[in-house]
């Protein structure tokens, strides 16, 4: 896609002038600002904005172009050609909307609907023709009123320019409704020249408050305010006329805070003031060229150094700065708090940014670092917990894992330790040892059962590292027994793995979760498949690979990953993009597998694919990055995968060597030292490694120490056209190993139907094979030592554990049921894989189902009615009622049935209804299990039940999904006949 700013068509003309000549190299000292596109990942799916900010700011002034949708997470979209108006913050990538805040948009028009309806409104087309993006800058024009408008930023403040056609129906609309729900507004006018207000909201940050204070460079009049709303203190919109007989330009300036409209006020006095937009905009720009400076690229290729800049842009839009000029902020407690000890900052996204994100700010943000872990300790003493995803003071129980735990870890292992180490050693521990999300079970057992928790693989697994990192800090501090337990644990990915398919598979009820198809996407994986989770054991790449059988068996099932079908079974996840083979570079489980081949000896295969990644996957255009940008971590994948070396195991202080992209990089470091990056012989064929040299000497390793960036070098990376044999023997390869305080996996259930007919026979087994499995049948007697398999016929429980080496396992319980041998099951609709509950018998096992779905234990049907017929094997006399039980869970489009239906005959052929229940389907926050029971004489003969619900199908008009045609589901559990 070829861009339409003017202002980037005229750079890149210049620059690719400037490249007709070969022998030129872009010097070091140029301005760098002109490499920076905010307009790429504004479109696809990348979710970043193209407005003004400063780097990690609390004001995002940016224009927004859609009011929902997965694709408007950011407010903007590049396929847009309306803009509402120009909001004050905005989520830079994420996979959820929020922000948005204190919309402004000027018109020729006093009228508060923004357009949306197909009505007259205050939205405008726009072009891309007139549009300019820059590091703090943002112009465009409004056709439908031909006003420009221009956006400049300071950290917690900001200006708008507008430009109107003539003196005449000067308008700016102040709208507080704009996107989230709101729950408080107010708007108080000062002055004729000035206003202040709050909005206080609820989204993916279920109570946001936000407050502001406007200055306008002109006097308006006729002010025009919507009425207040009953809970609301004032007007939440406001159109106000400016009266500029002379048509000067009209400036607004705003400052917001998240403590109080005093904070805005002095937000916006102490950093703009009296200064001018020129100012400020010059100020702004300053500072990204100093921020774009840590890292100074010289090469000749204009879009791969396009692409380098704008993902230090990128990286630099988060976390936000959360706290006024005094010093106050909210903390998650909602409370105001006060420290000038630190800055504190909001928006982590650490799901995503510990793996790349963060390690690259131990290397050129190491003060923010600081402060960034200073704000988790402060989050831990106001919130009881260190955040996982927090934004705006709330936690918004998004995504998995407790990845604040190794940013600290990677960090003072690193040797920055600017805070106070031991309350964060103590947060780090609490946060690993909470009773929720699975933590229980992974505890106890050593992985989470599928029927107990949803994403049970990739928590087991997320656990495992994070648990790693607290063992590796546990073991500088000198904490013997915590560096025990957590090393112990950070091996339960073991418990995980599947030797017979060799994936990473989910546990039910002891047995490995089936059918089993590595392409499913389903509710044991986080955003992901089997594929894309199996390879996450970055901690222990030595005991995974001897989980493998070996380096050679590594090494081909990543060449069956990234050869494999780019086609996904099962649920539909709009995050698994950028595909080559099953690896997905759109999502973060799999942004570490490229450099496992250095592992196995295979140094230029990771070259191979890190160039094809770089290459093929990051574009200088608007959709040019493969998935959501997520606050950073696609960019520092970017940056670090070009410089050469990229961190696999954050909390190892090894970064794995790739390729690079550039002739010369020189990382600028806080110390006054830099590190340099210099190829020969770099060529677009010239992707593989011949030799290399650090610091003149030979340089043998596939890999490089975090010292040695620090204290400042060059690494001389010499280039050719094929394979070489450099760093390809076992000295010379990174490696990451668990050595002491082994664990014994706990076995599981190889073969057996934990729910049966007549008799099962049940084969246990090890994922060690020289591990002695015990077992004991039904709570008496003691354990036996498993030789071979054995029978039960009976409902009971089993006990099993293992034992090596004098260590043991977790003993691990399976219940058997027996299901009545005359009882069968035909159903007649058929049902979703990921969500079969144990299979066609599934609804007669006599298990019932738990309120979350995607623990495994509901049967799952899309857009489809449920008919099931069971046949009780005899006429039967003394029954008297028959039971159904649907869950309700709106949110995850799953509803109740329309109507459910019983009728019961003895031939089959022939039914009787026992009646109906007709649900009138009503808009519903929780989650429900609903069930419907039919009763009847108890005389009446019959040998079959048919169980008849009516699904609703498409989604009812009030429902987010149906502004996608989505359609319904319907999750069943037991039929039972009692």
């Amino acid at each position: 896609m070829k861009l339409q700013s003017v202002f980037y068509f005229s750079l890149i003309f210049l620059l690719s002038c400037q490249n007709n000549n070969s022998d030129s190299i872009e010097s070091a000292d140029e301005n760098l600002i002109s490499y920076v596109n905010p307009f790429i990942g504004t479109g696809g799916h990348g979710h970043t904005y193209p407005g003004a900010t400063l780097p990690f700011g609390m004001i995002q002034l940016s224009p927004d172009t859609r009011l929902e949708g997965w694709d408007g997470c950011s407010g903007y979209h590049y396929s847009d050609n309306e803009i509402y108006g120009f909001s004050h913050t905005h989520l830079s990538g994420t996979g959820v909307s929020d922000y948005g805040d204190v919309l402004l948009m000027p018109t020729n028009k006093q009228v508060f609907n923004n357009g949306a309806d197909g009505k007259e409104g205050y939205k405008s087309k726009f072009s891309h023709d007139k549009e300019i993006a820059e590091p703090g800058f943002y112009k465009v024009h409004l056709e439908d009123t031909n006003i420009d408008v221009e956006l400049t930023t300071s950290k917690r403040s900001g200006i708008h320019k507008y430009n109107f056609p003539s003196k005449d129906n000067q308008y700016l609309i102040l709208d507080l409704l704009h996107r989230d729900k709101v729950l408080n507004a107010k708007i108080n006018r000062v002055s004729d020249t000035k206003i202040t207000g709050y909005r206080f909201s609820s989204a993916w940050a279920t109570d946001q408050r936000l407050f502001f204070a406007i200055e306008t460079s002109h006097a308006f009049t006729d002010v025009l305010q919507s009425p207040p709303k009953e809970g609301m203190k004032g007007a939440q919109k406001m159109a106000m006329q400016f009266i500029n007989p002379k048509n000067e330009p009209i400036y607004i300036k705003i400052g917001i805070s998240a403590v109080d409209i005093e904070g805005a006020n002095q937000n916006l006095k102490q950093e703009i003031g009296a200064k001018t937009f020129d100012d400020i905009k010059t100020e702004a720009q300053n500072i990204w060229e100093k921020q774009l400076k840590k890292i100074v690229i010289e090469d000749k290729n204009v879009d791969y150094k396009t692409n380098f800049y704008t993902s230090m842009y990128h990286v630099a839009l988060a976390p936000n700065l959360y706290q006024d000029v005094d010093g106050r902020y909210r903390g998650m407690d909602l409370e105001i708090h006060k420290t000038k000890d630190f800055d504190y900052y909001t928006v982590f996204s650490l799901w995503d940014t510990y793996r790349a994100a963060h390690p690259l700010y131990t290397i050129i943000e190491q003060e923010k670092t600081n402060d960034f872990i200073n704000t988790f300790i402060a989050k831990y003493d106001e919130g009881g917990i260190m955040p996982i995803w927090d934004l705006a003071a709330n936690y918004t129980g998004c995504m998995i894992g407790y990845h604040a735990v190794p940013v600290i870890a990677d960090a003072y292992l690193k040797g920055i330790r600017d805070y106070d180490v031991d309350k964060a050693y103590t947060a780090m521990k609490h946060s690993a040892n909470q009773d929720k999300l699975g933590l229980q079970f992974y505890k106890d057992y050593g992985f989470i059962p599928v029927e107990n928790e949803s994403e049970s693989v990739s928590k087991t697994l997320e656990y495992a590292y994070d648990d790693w990192s607290i063992a590796q800090m546990a073991k500088e501090l000198g904490k013997k027994e915590d560096y025990k337990t957590f090393l112990e644990r950070a091996q339960y990915f073991k418990n995980s793995y599947d030797p017979e398919s060799q994936f990473m598979r989910g546990r039910f009820r002891n047995t490995w979760f089936s059918p089993f198809d590595p392409y499913e996407v389903n509710f044991n994986y986080t955003e992901a498949n089997a594929w894309q989770y199996s390879f996450y054991v970055p901690q222990d790449i030595s005991g995974f690979t001897k989980l493998m059988g070996g380096k050679i068996q590594l090494e081909n099932n990543l060449d069956k990953l990234f050869s494999a079908s780019k086609n996904t079974s099962g649920s539909h996840q709009a995050d698994i993009t950028g595909l080559i083979g099953q690896y997905a570079h759109g999502n973060e489980p799999s942004h570490h597998m490229a450099y496992l081949y250095n592992f196995v000896n295979k140094p230029a295969k990771t070259q191979e694919k890190v160039n094809q990644i770089l290459t093929e996957l990051y574009t200088n255009t608007p959709d040019g990055i493969s998935g959501n940008e997520d606050c950073g971590q696609m960019s520092a994948w970017y940056i670090f995968s070009s410089l050469g070396f990229y961190p696999v195991a954050p909390g190892s202080n090894q970064y794995i060597i790739g390729t690079p992209l550039f002739d010369k990089a020189t990382i600028n470091l806080e110390n006054g030292k830099s590190f340099t990056v210099k190829t020969k012989n770099k060529s677009d064929d010239n992707i593989y490694i011949a030799s290399a040299t650090l610091n003149g000497k030979e340089y043998p390793y596939s890999y490089i120490n975090h010292q040695d960036i620090i204290i400042g070098g060059e690494l001389v990376l010499t280039m050719t056209n094929s394979p070489s044999n450099w760093a390809i023997e076992n000295e010379f390869i990174p490696s990451t190993s668990i050595d002491e305080h082994l664990i014994v996996a706990a076995p599981f259930i190889a073969e057996g139907d934990v729910a049966f007919k007549g008799k099962t026979e049940v084969t246990l087994a090890n994922v060690d094979r020289e591990a002695s499995i015990f077992y004991r049948v039904g709570f008496k007697g003691g354990f036996k030592k498993y030789q071979q398999p054995f029978t039960i016929d009976k409902t009971i429980t089993i006990y099993v554990y293992a034992e090596k080496n004098d260590v043991k396992s977790a003993t691990i319980t399976t219940d058997f049921y027996k299901i009545n041998p005359n009882i069968k099951i035909e159903l007649k609709s058929e049902y979703a894989n990921q969500y079969n509950a144990g299979g066609n018998n599934a609804l007669i096992d006599g298990i019932l189902g738990a309120e979350d779905f995607r623990t495994g234990t509901w049967q799952g049907y899309f857009d489809t009615d449920l008919v099931a017929i069971v046949d009780i094997g005899n006429v039967k006399t003394n029954e008297d009622r028959i039971k159904v039980q649907f869950l309700e869970d709106q949110r995850s489009w799953i509803f109740l049935p329309t109507k459910v239906s019983c009728l019961v005959s003895k031939d089959g052929k022939n039914y009787t209804s026992l009646g109906d229940f007709n649900v009138d389907i009503i808009e519903k926050e929780n989650r429900s299990i609903q069930g419907y029971t039919f009763k009847y004489p108890k005389n009446s003969n019959f040998r079959y039940v048919k169980i008849i619900a009516k699904k609703l199908g498409k989604l009812p008009s009030w429902h987010l999904g149906a502004k996608h045609d989505g359609k319904s589901w319907l999750f069943v559990d037991e039929i039972q006949i009692n």
